[in-house]
């Protein structure tokens, strides 16, 4: 069984350059889950609107600080909508009885929450890339939980 904590949510303010973030405790940084090894879906918004899905297993942090600084090296350019507004909200769920970290449940997940997206219209808006993976029910379950998070 796949247990999944979450979602912790965090504002994100934002330009081309930098971050910051607050959590709805008022801090300034990543704590807990979020800043675990423990594999995460992370979900980026705009109005309460999914225009990103990703995952990582590395700190919240330093996956963004990543998606920041990308300049296209190695093909990746990094987080598209970074140059887009100045703000948004960033919800975060962590699977956290993931065996070795492995992270192909939350990959799994990831897509049929990306798949549900597409079935009520677009894409997300900056998606820029997705792999797919053999699902179970229970996969389509928990991504089902997710985008229950922002149609309530």
């Amino acid at each position: 069984m796949i247990e999944i904590k979450g979602p912790d949510q965090y504002q994100l303010r934002y330009d081309g350059e930098r971050f910051a973030i607050s959590s709805e405790t008022g801090s300034s940084r990543f704590s807990g889950l979020a800043a675990s090894k423990f594999p995460k879906l992370y979900v980026v918004s705009f109005d309460n609107e999914p225009i990103y899905v990703g995952i990582t297993k590395q700190s919240l942090r330093n996956r963004l600080r990543l998606g920041w600084k990308a300049d296209g090296a190695n093909g990746y350019h990094g987080y598209a909508w970074r140059h887009i507004g100045n703000n948004a909200t960033l919800n975060v769920w962590t699977h956290v009885n993931a065996i070795d970290r492995q992270s192909l449940d939350m990959e799994t997940i990831e897509a049929e929450i990306v798949y549900l997206i597409r079935q009520q219209g677009q894409w997300p808006k900056f998606q820029t890339e997705i792999h797919f993976h053999e699902s179970s029910e229970e996969h389509r379950a928990l991504a089902r939980q997710v985008i229950d998070h922002y149609q309530s």
